[in-house]
């Protein structure tokens, strides 16, 4: 009666030696680390995907005028027809010239706003008086095609006040952009956008 029949918790093999194991972990334990260890990369890849979904949205396609060689292929390049890049005018900029080369060709019969005269191939350029000899240029965007031609002839002859820039009322937003991959000198690349009202003027 008084010897003790409980179980021994751990039974030896015949010439086993018992080797203490203070590390070993019991399955609770394993467990919680496991548990701890994929919340970790859970948290990690939902964290990780919203950073790359919030970048993606809150970015803009936009063209750096210091950069912009004029080369044409903002016409040509775009996913859309017309392009969304488009021909913005500074006003700040501009000398009101009354022989705006933004406007005329450089080699022309003469000074009148006329198609053989005119370096818009389709005419989104129009001149209004202001005072004699003043003279302002402004851009009907519906009619740009984003061809650069007057931002060339602005930028070769007069003040530089014309320049390239993506509309982004216009722009799809693409992933990456068939402007900035045709690009020569890099001039088109992501910004943040500061807010939609912003980024649209």
């Amino acid at each position: 009666m008084g010897a003790d029949c409980r179980k021994p918790s751990l039974r030896r093999r015949r010439g086993a030696t018992a080797v203490p194991n203070d590390n070993k972990k019991t399955r609770r334990e394993f467990l919680a680390d496991g548990i701890r260890v994929g919340g970790l990369v859970a948290v990690s890849a939902t964290l990780g995907s919203l950073a790359t979904r919030a970048s993606a949205v809150h970015t803009v396609w936009q063209i750096d005028p210091m950069k912009c060689v004029q080369c044409g292929n903002c016409a040509t390049q775009c996913v859309l027809t017309p392009s969304a890049s488009k021909c913005v005018h500074a006003y700040a900029l501009c000398g009101y010239c009354k022989l705006c080369f933004g406007l005329f060709r450089d080699k022309r019969s003469g000074d009148t706003v006329t198609a053989e005269n005119n370096r818009c191939p389709v005419d989104a350029i129009k001149r209004h008086s202001v005072e004699d000899p003043y003279y302002e240029m402004s851009i009907d965007e519906s009619l740009c095609i984003g061809c650069a031609k007057c931002v060339k002839g602005c930028n070769t002859f007069g003040n530089g006040s014309m320049f390239m820039q993506i509309r982004h009322d216009r722009c799809v937003n693409c992933n990456q952009c068939a402007i900035a991959s045709a690009c020569p000198s890099q001039a088109v690349r992501r910004v943040p956008a500061i807010s939609r009202t912003s980024s649209s003027r």
